[in-house]
């Protein structure tokens, strides 16, 4: 019995890292434009498709990690006029007449089938397409949905629990990035040692520990601007034993007294402790330090920055969606703020 559930979860998070990660981008776009004019984001399927339209609608209208204003979500399965229109002209229009009676030139319909046949749903596709709206569907391999639509989300399965799971996955994946980049926090994420301190290099003491000249204020003019500032940072000098994550946090916590004494707040501090040989994904240009602080923070990755010393902070910053400026001895950190900050009042 164990394995047999082992195999069935193994089946499906196989379907589900074969998505294609563009075609959820392009549809979180098409979602974003509508959304940013006033429009509303249109749902539709049959069965459990039905029920996850409703579930996604929600994420909408209600919230999907954090609060903020509502969004407009909306689900063609209410049952009362899926009744009608089935009872009184056909189950094949009961999506087609909702769209004629709400859908407006900008909205976006969004179709999702299993089968990728469903009549009932291609008919609301073609009517939203009369009407000017973006189209986009949710699919399994088969069917001729895909073809007919702006963008076609294809989960690699014939299977229908597959396929199911899958586009509940790649849905809420584009909740988050709508969510956060409608409403995000916007964030600097900077590097520490040779970025806003001197490197040592591996730091083992609070004592030891000096900011960069200017930086406390530095941080304090990207606070006053609305920006979060999250220190990212490798340090493998936990891994190779000249000290303990006890003695790294307090060195951190020293820097953070440091920046508010001098007017600046840094918001958090995420840290790889690992050794470079350790093929860990945490140690920056790998991007899992970065994605706990977007999630955490609810940042909008697209209105932030990233600040470093070395490519690998440029390389991490841009695979995060970050714009990314690199320090050096004749650029320093304070340099670059002022011209971040420069650029966004220009």
């Amino acid at each position: 019995m164990n394995d047999m559930i082992s195999s069935e979860l193994k089946r499906s998070s196989s379907v589900i890292s074969r998505i294609d990660p563009a075609k959820i981008r392009e549809a979180a776009n098409m979602i974003l434009g509508s959304v940013r004019n006033g429009g509303q984001v249109i749902f539709m399927g049959n069965g459990g498709s039905s029920a996850d339209a409703q579930h996604i609608a929600a994420e909408f209208s209600g919230k999907y990690m954090f609060d903020r204003p509502a969004m407009g979500g909306v689900s063609l399965s209410n049952i009362a006029p899926v009744t009608a229109i089935g009872n009184d002209y056909s189950f094949d229009l009961v999506f087609q007449r909702q769209i004629e009676a709400i859908c407006r030139k900008g909205d976006t319909v969004v179709c999702l089938s299993t089968s990728g046949n469903s009549r009932n749903v291609i008919l609301a596709a073609e009517a939203a397409k009369r009407i000017g709206a973006g189209t986009i569907s949710f699919t399994g391999e088969g069917g001729v949905l895909k073809d007919m639509v702006d963008i076609g989300v294809v989960i690699p399965s014939r299977e229908t629990p597959r396929i199911q799971e899958g586009y509940l996955v790649a849905c809420h994946t584009i909740c988050g990035i709508v969510e956060r980049e409608m409403f995000g926090r916007k964030a600097v994420l900077v590097d520490r040692d040779d970025t806003i301190a001197k490197d040592g290099p591996y730091c083992d003491s609070p004592g030891k520990f000096r900011l960069l000249p200017g930086v406390p204020k530095a941080i304090s003019k990207l606070n006053e601007a609305g920006y979060i500032v999250i220190v990212v940072t490798n340090q493998s000098g936990v891994a190779r034993g000249f000290f303990d994550e006890t003695v790294l946090a307090s060195v951190h916590e020293k820097m953070i007294k440091d920046i508010e004494a001098g007017g600046g707040r840094i918001e958090d501090v995420f840290y790889c402790p690992h050794h470079p040989d350790d093929g860990c994904t945490c140690r920056k240009p790998e991007t899992d330090l970065g994605i706990a602080a977007i999630i955490k923070h609810n940042i909008n990755p697209n209105a932030s920055f990233m600040i470093g010393d070395h490519e690998k902070d440029m390389e991490f910053g841009k695979r995060l969606g970050m714009r990314t400026y690199q320090v050096s001895e004749k650029r320093p950190f304070v340099e670059i703020v002022d011209d971040i900050l420069g650029g966004l009042n220009g």
